[in-house]
């Protein structure tokens, strides 16, 4: 993949403090117009720099499961599992990691049996040797 511009940087930058912002604000943001602000956040999506667009929010929702995965990869598989984790729609991000775990696969799904489902799901991954789950119970604030 070809480095970002600094145009395509600031479209990320700005999309990812408000994944809601209008294609006027964005093009303010970033300094360009209207059509070629368009024309690259659409390029962005098409490349797969943007996988997609989402909220977060500052209060648990009632009934989500939420969960870590770690998961520990056969030889030089991690690009195609990558691929194919990034595929199954509860699992919301993935992290390359050093140790003796090589995947953090964050997972939130709307109860334990789809937990448990997605689970499986990722076991079957070919190249999936290990995993270890950990559910998140509650968000800690200091």
């Amino acid at each position: 993949m070809t480095p970002l511009s600094a145009s395509d940087q600031a479209l990320i930058a700005a999309l990812r403090m408000n994944a809601r912002m209008s294609i006027t604000e964005l093009a303010q943001v970033a300094g360009l117009s209207r059509t070629t602000t368009r024309t690259r956040l659409d390029a962005l999506v098409a490349e797969g720099r943007i996988r997609r667009f989402t909220i977060e929010t500052d209060v648990d929702v009632e009934g989500e499961v939420k969960a870590i995965t770690l998961v520990e990869l056969q030889g030089k598989m991690s690009r195609t599992v990558i691929r194919t984790l990034t595929r199954i729609p509860e699992v919301s991000t993935v992290y390359a990691t050093n140790g003796a775990w090589d995947l953090v696969v964050e997972i939130k799904t709307d109860s334990l049996v789809n937990f448990d489902r997605v689970l499986r799901e990722i076991r079957d991954v070919p190249g999936v040797l290990n995993s270890e789950s950990c559910l998140l119970l509650a968000h800690v604030t200091s």
